[in-house]
């Protein structure tokens, strides 16, 4: 299936490893254009090299097909800033902008006893409204035919033990990414949700440890997923690239589980 990605701009946040990595990845193997972000200069400048050239051994199957067609911004989701100089890069280096996919690494975990002020409130600075303002920003230029997507969790359905501070606030992302939906379906613009529980990426195999005995958390976890396995995060970043696609135009305000059959409901 031709997804006419070809030369559409994507901003992807939070894609120099993990689920937004592997989604630019697919979006570039479409023959997309992508402006990624990340905290550190350096690991920025290293992702786009290895999108580029295909330097990174481990990579997905897109990796190596950017050549010209990845850029990195080193920049910080909490930064009110952010969205504003984003876009203007990705018009910049691309021509264009058709769409975000708002990635954020997860916030910190822990029991509802054990997290602090202090973490609530950074991970609602980056997770929660740096993720709000983006998709405004977004929202504000967009035009017919763009999209707006999120990297959410299965926690926005089920609480997942220990990351309390994830639970309170994907679900609250969830119901923005809703209403946005709502009101920009009008214009033709389309907000989506992505809900990952476990992909096998290096944030998912460090909540395993937590357990004291990674093998035996892993194992337990898979056996309660239907098929019995962890994703990959190259099976995130198909999906991703397609919701993202004009194949996936009259797909809007869905939170798309991404799980293996994980949730309980339908």
């Amino acid at each position: 299936m031709d997804l006419g990605l070809k030369d559409r701009v994507y901003v992807v946040t939070g894609a120099t490893r993990g689920l937004g990595r592997a989604s630019a990845e697919a979006l570039l193997a479409e023959g997309a254009k992508v402006l990624i972000t990340g905290r550190e200069e350096k690991t920025v400048a290293d992702a786009v090299a290895e999108l580029s050239t295909g330097a990174d051994a481990g990579a997905g199957a897109g990796a190596g097909v950017g050549a010209g067609r990845v850029a990195g911004v080193a920049s910080d989701n909490a930064d009110p800033g952010t969205p504003a100089r984003l876009i203007a890069e990705a018009r910049a280096r691309f021509g264009g902008f058709d769409g975000i996919l708002i990635s954020v690494g997860g916030p910190a975990p822990g029991f509802a006893a054990d997290n602090t002020d202090e973490q609530w409130a950074a991970a609602f600075d980056t997770v929660f409204l740096g993720a709000v303002r983006l998709a405004r920003a977004a929202a504000e230029t967009l035009a017919e035919g763009g999209v707006i997507g999120f990297v959410l969790s299965g926690s926005v359905h089920e609480p997942i033990p220990g990351l309390t501070i994830s639970n309170g606030l994907r679900p609250g992302l969830a119901g923005f990414a809703k209403s946005l939906a709502n009101d920009l379906g009008p214009r033709g613009v389309r907000v989506v949700g992505l809900l990952p529980s476990r992909i096998d990426t290096d944030r998912v195999r460090s909540l395993d440890a937590l357990s004291g005995d990674a093998d035996a958390a892993r194992a337990a976890n898979e056996a309660a997923i239907p098929l019995r396995r962890y994703g990959t995060p190259e099976e995130f970043g198909r999906t991703a690239a397609f919701l993202l696609s004009p194949a996936a135009s009259y797909l809007t305000g869905l939170m798309l589980p991404v799980d293996g059959g994980a949730r309980g409901g339908f």
